[in-house]
């Protein structure tokens, strides 16, 4: 009962949408007209008209052919340009409020944001951009430029950041919650007090990054380059460092707890003979795999 009930939804929807695609409402009408006159022809095809009727339907094919070829394609042509300007004055309003220190600013760029990706945008121009406290969950900004950009208590929970651009960015109290952020670039971001539950830095390159007090619970480090990275006071329960590049027990020692953490297992030699305190129920790499 619940599958005819969903399909007759789905129908429901389709026929009202299509008002709002003009291509495929035009494809439609053509389609039903090539019917129509191919039902009308049959006797032409027969040879059981005469020159008038003949006449009618030669025109009444040219009539199609028209807008086939000329009626769809110029349609298609203007609905691409007009996709194209949408997409450039979301761009240039993004750099109209570029320098803007206001939650307007904020506000407005988000709209252009998510017209972007609406229209399958995803590498956007957010460099020196002030995104405080807006949310930006499930947004997809992959590959996108955000360099030195204020994101200051922004919600990013589930966002796609995958090669994202972030160096010098101020993500101080955000919450970056299942974010992917895969091959990302960091160097000297701000995390302070970031909340980072399952986030993903796999790959990363997070040099000198700022994870004071931030909570990174189950988060992925993979293979991130931590070299300078500052982890005081951070929650790092669960969290996975296997294959980390600089991270140095001297980092993991003022961290708030490291708690069924992953670790390569000559780092986690070091922390057991300098901090065990740390180390409860603490995981090494060589240990999971086996």
């Amino acid at each position: 009962m619940e599958q005819p009930l969903h399909l007759h939804k789905r129908i429901v929807h389709l026929i009202r949408e299509i008002p709002q695609r003009p291509i495929l409402t035009t494809s439609i009408v053509l389609f039903f007209v090539i019917a129509l006159l191919l039902s009308i022809s049959l006797p032409l095809y027969q040879g059981k008209l005469s020159d008038y009727m003949i006449g009618v339907l030669m025109e009444a094919h040219g009539m199609i052919f028209d807008i086939a070829v000329i009626g769809i394609l110029i349609l298609w042509l203007n609905k691409s340009g007009e996709k194209q300007i949408n997409i450039r004055n979301n761009h240039n309003e993004i750099d109209d409020f570029r320098d803007w220190k206001s939650p307007e600013a904020s506000y407005r760029i988000l709209g252009a944001i998510k017209r972007l990706n609406r229209e399958d945008i995803y590498k956007i121009d957010l460099h020196e951009c002030y995104l405080r406290t807006i949310n930006l969950s499930y947004i997809n900004l992959q590959g996108s430029n955000i360099n030195y950009a204020d994101l200051g208590q922004v919600k990013l929970i589930d966002a796609m950041l995958d090669n994202t651009r972030l160096n010098q960015a101020n993500l101080e109290n955000a919450t970056l919650n299942k974010a992917s952020l895969r091959y990302a670039f960091l160097s000297g971001a701000n995390l302070t007090g970031v909340s980072g539950l399952k986030a993903n830095f796999e790959n990363a390159f997070l040099v000198k990054a700022n994870f004071r007090n931030s909570h990174m619970i189950n988060a992925n480090f993979r293979g991130t380059d931590l070299s300078g990275a500052d982890f005081e006071n951070a929650h790092l329960y669960m969290a996975d460092f296997t294959g980390a590049q600089g991270l140095t027990v001297e980092q993991l020692s003022h961290a708030k707890n490291l708690i069924k953490a992953k670790f390569d297992e000559e780092l986690l030699n070091q922390l057991k003979m300098l901090h065990p305190e740390l180390l409860e129920n603490v995981v090494a790499n060589s240990m999971s795999l086996a």
